[in-house]
């Protein structure tokens, strides 16, 4: 092989570990964007809830004496559906909840934070579904990184 083969070889592999060093981190720091744009709020009795699975949870909350509840609303985030990780979907798509929910409208992703009776921590994600013009839980579990 001759001198230039191998300059031209080192440089197109020194051009791919730049060029994938680059999309890796474009990559990381999306996702990064992604999960700091969702910030915990917290409902208390002086919160006005922004859509029907806010007053809920508040609602809920006001019943069992469990206020404040800490919310982080991701909605219809199809990325953060994908890392759910329930008792009944693990992973899901947004097909999947079609077809084993007939007739749903609508669904969001929610964590919440709260203290229970005991004074323990508990922290949760769930996945409420609108079927029919109601609002019910369709799943619990966690998000996974």
């Amino acid at each position: 092989m001759n001198k230039t083969a191998k300059i031209l070889i080192i440089f197109l592999i020194f051009d791919a570990i730049v060029v994938g060093g680059y999309l890796l981190y474009k990559s990381q720091s999306a996702a990064a964007r992604e999960a700091s744009a969702v910030v915990w709020k917290t409902i208390d009795l002086n919160y006005t809830p922004e859509d029907d699975v806010e007053a809920y949870i508040k609602n809920d909350a006001v019943a069992k004496g469990l206020l404040p509840v800490y919310v982080k609303n991701y909605g219809r985030n199809r990325k953060a559906l994908g890392r759910f990780k329930g008792m009944n979907f693990a992973g899901a798509r947004e097909g999947v909840l079609l077809a084993m929910n007939p007739g749903l409208e609508d669904w969001k992703l929610i964590d919440l934070k709260f203290k229970n009776e005991k004074g323990r921590e508990v922290q949760r994600t769930i996945l409420y579904i609108e079927v029919k013009g109601a609002w019910k839980v369709a799943d619990s579990g966690t998000l996974m990184e």
